[in-house]
């Protein structure tokens, strides 16, 4: 018979997880149950061994979309339907869905546990995680059905077995709102790159779940009177930096692809030109799907300098994708204007900008920075003594950002590099999906014996320094 010791400190441990921890926990959870499902013979060929089940169901749950496997031949319809359920897991928040099992596993109800939930989220204020997560997958199941229903009668009409192209639809469907980048086929849609119908969709799939639960769910609540000036704050901002960087990509691979070195549009007309670098600067931030092959050979430098900046940006803030996010690009434009201005507050269209927003904005992005450097660094070290392939450090800086970022470009590197180099793919795919700063934050609450931040009371001298 257990003491009463024995349960009141299984009490406190099950109270003292933090809703970081709890999430990082979950992740892992999710993506070790996947890859006993994965690796299963119902579900897979034999050529997928457990790493690479491991690799995918990561790949999967981060919805990042870089794969060491042929998700169409290697996967049974079974693995696939599978695979398509962690995709929905990943992309509908996987912080949204460890919030909502949290209230099974820690005790107490309180204000603060709700705050902390709401935090999980990106919620302002204390609203209940419950309406939130039913309107999350409402929305994702509208958009996703309607996205198969087009692809069905009017994309993928090449595919004359209607069960095969049912799920070709739905699968696709479901992988670019979730900006999950997986695809049926190995050349994932460059058989589709003249097809307008298939384009478009898959553009506006990704676009809108790349905007957010929070700015979707304030269109929806102002679709009557649809006044911009009516839009919060943050539904302006993520609207105009998303179409700000949208045309932006496709204007700068125009250009770069137009008078570079690669071969990117050597072959294709202008219609094809600005249709693929629509798709391509689309998928750039955190979908993956290309409609040419990307390659060092296909693609000059430049485009692919501009590649990596719009994939370490990504999608906005409660998305399905990554990135440092759209508003975090936008505080700091807005943080370097301010200073050039001699302003001693940031301001965004006539609204004040709280330091805390500033510099949380600012440590994403060098914790980001670092992060990926440190990946870039030991890969390249691992491709050094391992006697694998030759690749350059462009190579792989591109590869560990599309890692980071959950992107999935991938440009050969991913299955040609030794298992640890991959092993430091997965890490930075988890880490990217999750965040750095919740990342960082669960391990600092695992090793600091404070279970609850408290408010310093004591105030400091202030002083400065040049920079």
């Amino acid at each position: 018979m257990p003491s009463s010791k024995s349960v009141n400190l299984k009490s406190v441990w099950y109270r003292r997880i933090t809703v970081p921890q709890f999430t990082v926990l979950t992740g892992l959870l999710v993506i070790f149950s996947g890859t006993l499902l994965l690796v299963n013979p119902l579900c897979s060929s034999t050529e997928v061994g457990l790493w690479e089940s491991f690799f995918t169901a990561t790949s999967a749950v981060t919805v990042t979309g870089l794969t060491v496997i042929d998700i169409g031949k290697d996967l049974t319809i079974i693995g696939q339907i599978v695979l398509a359920g962690m995709l929905l897991i990943g992309g509908l928040g996987l912080m949204a869905i460890t919030t909502f099992l949290q209230g099974f596993v820690v005790r107490g109800t309180e204000l603060k546990c709700r705050l902390d939930r709401g935090k999980t989220l990106d919620e302002f204020g204390v609203g209940g995680i419950g309406r939130t997560f039913r309107g999350i997958a409402i929305t994702a199941t509208f958009l996703i059905l309607i996205g198969a229903f087009i692809l069905f009668y009017f994309g993928f009409t090449d595919i004359s077995d209607l069960k095969e192209r049912f799920w070709a639809a739905l699968f696709h469907s479901i992988s670019a709102y979730n900006n999950a980048g997986f695809g049926l086929w190995s050349e994932s849609m460059q058989g589709y790159r003249q097809n307008w119908v298939v384009n478009i969709v898959v553009i506006l799939l990704v676009f809108l779940g790349g905007l957010g639960w929070r700015v979707t769910s304030d269109l929806w609540s102002n679709r009557k009177n649809m006044n911009f000036r009516n839009l919060s704050l943050h539904t302006r901002l993520v609207i105009r930096t998303s179409f700000f960087l949208i045309g932006l990509g496709s204007i700068g691979l125009l250009i770069t692809e137009s008078i570079g070195q690669g071969s990117f549009f050597s072959s294709i007309d202008w219609h094809e030109r600005f249709l693929t670098s629509v798709f391509e600067s689309v998928s750039a931030r955190t979908a993956g799907f290309t409609s040419m092959p990307i390659s060092m050979e296909s693609i000059s430098d430049s485009g692919l300098l501009l590649l990596m900046t719009l994939m370490f940006i990504g999608a906005s803030p409660g998305g399905t994708g990554g990135g440092i996010k759209t508003t975090t690009i936008a505080a700091l434009m807005a943080a370097t204007r301010s200073t050039l201005r001699g302003q001693d507050h940031v301001v965004i269209r006539h609204r004040e900008i709280s330091d805390k927003v500033v510099l949380k904005a600012v440590g994403i992005t060098v914790g980001s920075l670092l992060f990926i450097l440190l990946m870039a660094l030991l890969i390249t070290m691992v491709n050094s003594f391992g006697g694998q392939e030759n690749f350059s450090f462009l190579e792989i800086l591109f590869t560990c950002i599309s890692a980071f970022a959950t992107v999935g470009f991938d440009i050969g590197v991913t299955q040609h590099i030794a298992p640890l180099g991959q092993l430091i793919l997965v890490i930075g795919m988890f880490v990217g999906r999750l965040g750095i700063l919740l990342l960082l934050s669960a391990i600092w609450q695992a090793f600091n014996k404070a279970s609850r931040p408290h408010q310093n009371r004591i105030g400091y001298p202030r002083e400065d320094f040049y920079v």
